[in-house]
C-alpha cells in the first residue's frame, strides 16, 4: 500500500468514526429529538440505544483491525445502516440523506483502501 492510499484510507476511516462517534452521542444525549426524527421515519423508538451501542462497537472493529470477519461484519452493518437511512429520508421527501450518503462514501472509500493494507 502506497503513502496516498494509506492517507485516503485514514482520513476517509476518521471522518467516518467522526460522524458515527456524533451520531451515537446524539442518540444518547439528545434522545428526545432522535425520537423524534425515528417517530417520523416511520422507526421504532426502541433500536435508539442499542444502534447507537452497534455503531460504537462497529467503530471498533474497524479500527482495532483484530478479527477480519468481525471487521468485514461492520463495514457490512455500516452500509445497511446507511443505505437504509438514506432511503428512509429520500422516501418521505424530508431532504436528510446528505449525511447518511456522505457516510456511506467515507465508509466505501474505508472499505477499498483498507483492503489493499
Amino acid at each position: 500500500m502506497n503513502k496516498r492510499d494509506k492517507i485516503i484510507y485514514w482520513i476517509a476511516t476518521g471522518l467516518l468514526s467522526a460522524m458515527m462517534l456524533m451520531s451515537a452521542s446524539m442518540y444518547v444525549f439528545n434522545n428526545a429529538a432522535i425520537q423524534d426524527a425515528f417517530t417520523a421515519l416511520g422507526f421504532p423508538t426502541y433500536i435508539i440505544y442499542p444502534l447507537a451501542l452497534a455503531k460504537l462497537l462497529g467503530l471498533v472493529a474497524i479500527l482495532s483491525n483484530k478479527s477480519k470477519v468481525l471487521k468485514e461484519w461492520a463495514y457490512a452493518g455500516f452500509f445497511f445502516n446507511f443505505l437504509l437511512a438514506a432511503s428512509a429520508h429520500i422516501s418521505i421527501g424530508d431532504g436528510e440523506q446528505m449525511g447518511a450518503i456522505m457516510a456511506l462514501v467515507l465508509l466505501i472509500l474505508s472499505y477499498i483502501f483498507g483492503r489493499k493494507r
